[in-house]
């Protein structure tokens, strides 16, 4: 049970009166109470709004966004390996009617190995013009939850390495002041023993 109080303590030095505490270790204290506040609560911040930006994004495209029918106009190759990146599609010339009766040809995504009159769903964004499939709800739960936590993280890593700056800059004060206070005091042990 002492030893827990003595730890305590032995963090909170630089809070409490003392001959030995310096103004740079105030200052120390200081600045590792606002780093710690900052990656909490800014961290908290960042994170919230970044997912709720990220939640609000993704159901605009769901919102905005609506698949087709279209008809491929050639065959396709099967997937290769240098389209494992698109997971196994392939570009593809396709042909599709939209919702006023106007026919557009365009090349898009489609998987590989089909034949040509195949019909296949394209995703359409409000302007009528081609785009990705909108993540679902699920999908985009999670991507909100990855992009929050990704800010989350940021955020505290520039303000715990802010904090880390601002640490070794104060360190190498307290050396070079301790290193001319021994210049002073240093010559006066002058007696050797032995």
């Amino acid at each position: 049970m002492s030893s827990g109080n003595g730890n305590r303590k032995c963090r909170l030095w630089r809070w409490r009166s003392s001959p030995l505490r310096r103004r740079d270790d105030i200052v120390e204290a200081w600045v590792m109470l606002a780093v710690w506040v900052a990656v909490v609560v800014g961290g908290t911040l960042a994170g919230l709004v970044t997912t709720h930006a990220a939640d609000q994004e993704f159901a605009r495209q769901r919102a905005e966004r609506y698949s087709v029918a279209a008809v491929l106009l050639t065959d396709v190759a099967p997937a290769t390996a240098a389209t494992d990146g698109m997971d196994g599609r392939v570009p593809a010339k396709i042909r599709w009617t939209a919702a006023d009766g106007s026919s557009h040809t365009a090349q898009a995504p489609v998987p590989g190995g089909l034949r040509a009159g195949t019909s296949v769903m394209v995703w359409l964004n409000a302007r009528g013009t081609l785009s990705a499939e909108p993540p679902s709800v699920a999908e985009g739960a999670f991507e909100s939850a990855l992009l929050g936590t990704g800010a989350a993280l940021g955020l505290a890593g520039v303000v715990v390495g802010a904090g880390a700056v601002v640490r070794w800059r104060l360190d190498r004060r307290r050396i070079d002041e301790w290193g001319r206070e021994w210049d002073l005091v240093g010559p006066r042990w002058g007696h050797k023993t032995g």
